[in-house]
């Protein structure tokens, strides 16, 4: 059993930190390809040292790290390890990639400033979305906003926000107001699509129903579209009522069946659909229910998918 896990964790580090590297990668190309061609920004200390290389020229890459050796120092007091591990494998990673790819400088792919923006925002939300969905960081005023959070109960988001801002008020001043709104785009372009890939991009949708025929209800759902339901034991407020409430997970394409079923044995069923952002387990990332053996006449098992 031992040997098992270890070889388990073992394989799980190292998807983890090819992961790292692959998020690391794709948002420093999305800096090299369209933002440092524009003139633009990014947030953080990346944003500094790109502020610093339009006016002087120095490497991106180097200067990313070179800025960061304080804040590594900082965490390691102040968070611990377990914390700088990971973020400082996720800061060598990005700021070797910044030089890595400072050669897409000179193709201007996106000659629009817009375009450069959006496209911009794409890469680096999608880059650092799989770098922080593996609990790792490329460093920077994150490292900053999680000390302030940990002392002072600040939100770690309006601490980011915060600096992000000082710093878009420096390019404005240095760059002029058009380039300083055209990197606003790109960060929350990037803000957003990183959330989105946190969260998990295969969003699913939960569903209650309660009805007085929760049985056949729940039947249908297993037969004929195939998910696992659970029961949630239910009693009404004013009626006093005990039922049995259907609670199933199930994919967007999958709630017209459901729909169709509730609306077949009870029309007077009340159903509430709310979006799941993520759903791990038996059915979505384990294996699913043998419905062949339940439709040969074994007793129906409740899961939790």
């Amino acid at each position: 059993m031992k040997h098992f896990m270890r070889k388990y964790h073992v394989k799980r580090n190292i998807l983890k930190y090819a992961l790292i590297v692959i998020g690391c990668f794709i948002a420093s190309v999305g800096i090299n390809a369209c933002y440092v061609p524009a003139h633009l920004l990014t947030g953080g200390v990346t944003g500094i040292s790109m502020i610093m290389l339009f006016s002087f020229g120095f490497p991106l890459g180097i200067q990313s790290f070179l800025y960061n050796i304080p804040l590594l120092i900082a965490a390691y007091f102040f968070l611990g390890k377990r914390y700088l591990m990971d973020v400082f494998v996720g800061t060598m990673v990005f700021s070797f990639c910044l030089d890595l790819t400072k050669f897409m400088n000179d193709y201007h792919l996106v000659p629009d400033h817009m375009l450069s923006a959006i496209f911009g925002g794409v890469l680096c939300g999608i880059g650092y979305g799989i770098v922080f969905r593996n609990n790792a960081s490329t460093g920077g005023f994150d490292i900053i906003g999680a000390i302030v959070k940990k002392y002072y109960s600040f939100d770690m988001g309006v601490v980011i926000f915060s600096f992000n801002c000082m710093l878009m008020i420096v390019a404005g001043a240095l760059f002029g107001v058009t380039q300083a709104m055209f990197t606003l785009i790109g960060m929350f372009v990037a803000a957003n699509i990183t959330d989105k890939v946190i969260a998990g991009i295969n969003h699913r949708k939960a569903i209650l129903i309660v009805s007085n025929k929760s049985r056949e209800i729940a039947d249908g759902i297993i037969y004929e579209v195939g998910r696992g339901v659970t029961f949630i034991h239910g009693q009404g407020a004013y009626s006093q009522a005990e039922r049995d409430i259907v609670f199933v997970v199930v994919k967007t394409t999958q709630i017209a069946k459901i729909k169709a079923i509730v609306n077949t044995v009870d029309r007077a069923a009340f159903m509430l659909i709310v979006s799941a952002n993520e759903v791990l387990g038996r059915g979505f990332t384990l294996p699913g229910i043998e419905l062949d053996k339940l439709r040969q006449g074994r007793t129906p098992v409740e899961t939790d998918d």
